[in-house]
């Protein structure tokens, strides 16, 4: 077996810093996509999303964002096929992460919300084929994450069409607005914390080996959300007055802060992925003493990692992107924010919960357009969704080239 290229605690400073530069930009761009809308439908406060993203992003990442790190680990590629040149495939995983993380920095400095999944898979392609060649590239798998690209957004567009027609039917179009929206709302939290509850139940607690039965979870599940619900309805009551004041749009604000924690939880749950599916591939191998394995154990330091990243990101350089998803498609209120984060956060967190990477930024775009077309198509903002899709459409390219160029850095630094 070819020796390690550098002393092993090294290797795993290095790994965890470069690791750490890529849930940096994750959090910089895909979290600020995911309270853009919660921001500009002036539901909360930019400082207030980053509380909340800091809280509930953590949690997605550290309870749940063991499933899909595997798919991103060893779906993209057969780790095995580099059984021989253990230092190449860590060389190349360093120089993913790198390049991933680089263009997501530039790209939220400019408030262009790209992909971190599209980035970290074109960023992998583009390793494989520099030093093994196109036909090792899983193609078949490329091809059915692409798909969900397209998919995603088609989903959670039409469920956020449906959930604001539902809202419009039993709350705003009725004569007496804010007495439905107390009545209403409640069933809503319901869904939120049902969602939020079977992810973390069915796959993320036995990351900190707490192991329930199916019917504990149901029950468990059942129980914490009525709690949840009753708590809405207390809350919407005792303010009643406010809510009559202040017009039913202030209702639905509340409603958007359990929205945009279900947002934060989902998207945590399933991009950590991006950012320690690489540097899991790295620990596993240096464990192993330059042994590549199919399959690897998700370590739950690497997990914290990332968690602990991506919160960062978000609060240093998260407003930029923020400030393009929660302005610049299409004006937001309350209700629509609230339709196109529930149902971004029901499609993401179905992803996460099969294992299955979709993109979370092609899933909220296309959940605030359809809040868009719900109420007036007209209001769209065509120039500035021309601009994103143009900004998507650049970014497998982009890492993979950028990908190139780290691994021919790092080999002539490293002499690999």
């Amino acid at each position: 077996m070819e020796s390690l290229f550098i002393d092993p605690y090294l290797l795993f400073l290095i790994a965890g810093i470069v690791g750490f530069f890529m849930a940096f930009g994750i959090g910089a761009n895909d979290v600020a996509n995911a309270m853009g809308t919660s921001v500009g439908s002036k539901a909360i406060t930019l400082k207030q999303a980053v509380i909340i993203a800091a809280i509930f992003e953590f949690l997605g990442a550290f309870l749940a964002g063991g499933e899909v790190t595997s798919t991103i680990r060893k779906g993209i590629v057969d780790p095995t096929i580099y059984s021989d040149d253990p230092n190449i495939f860590i060389i190349g995983m360093l120089a993913s992460l790198l390049a991933a993380g680089t263009w997501l920095l530039m790209a939220s400095s400019r408030g262009w919300p790209v992909s971190t999944t599209h980035t970290i898979v074109g960023a992998i392609v583009g390793f494989v084929i520099i030093s093994k060649g196109i036909s090792f590239v899983s193609w078949g798998t490329v091809s059915n994450i692409a798909g969900s690209w397209v998919t995603s957004p088609l989903i959670s567009g039409l469920l956020a069409f449906i959930i604001f027609k539902t809202a419009q039917h039993f709350i705003l179009n009725k004569s007496n607005p804010e007495n439905a929206a107390i009545k209403v709302i409640p069933i809503y939290t319901f869904i939120v914390a049902v969602v939020i509850s079977l992810v973390t139940a069915r796959k993320g607690l036995k990351h900190v080996g707490i192991t329930w039965t199916d019917n504990e979870i149901y029950l468990y599940t059942v129980i914490f959300s009525m709690l949840i619900s009753f708590g809405t309805f207390i809350y919407l009551k005792f303010n009643s007055a406010k809510i009559k004041t202040n017009g039913v749009e202030s209702a639905f604000a509340v409603l958007m802060v359990v929205a945009a924690c279900s947002m934060a939880f989902a998207h945590g749950s399933n991009d950590v992925a991006n950012a320690i599916g690489p540097v899991s591939a790295i620990f596993s191998t240096v464990n192993n003493e330059g042994a590549i394995g199919a399959s690897s154990a998700v370590n739950t330091g690497v997990l914290l990692l990332g968690a602990v990243g991506i919160v960062f990101g978000l609060a240093f350089l998260g407003r930029h992107v923020i400030r393009t998803v929660g302005e610049k498609i299409t004006a937001l209120t309350p209700s629509l924010g609230f339709s196109a984060n529930l149902a971004t956060s029901m499609t993401v967190v179905a992803a996460s919960y099969i294992g299955f990477p979709i993109s979370t930024t092609h899933t909220l775009v296309g959940g605030v357009i359809g809040v868009g077309i719900a109420r007036s198509a007209k209001d769209l903002n065509l120039d500035s969704i021309k601009k994103i899709i143009t900004s998507w459409l650049v970014t497998i390219p982009i890492g993979a080239a950028f990908t190139v160029l780290f691994f021919v850095i790092l080999r002539l630094i490293f002499g690999v």
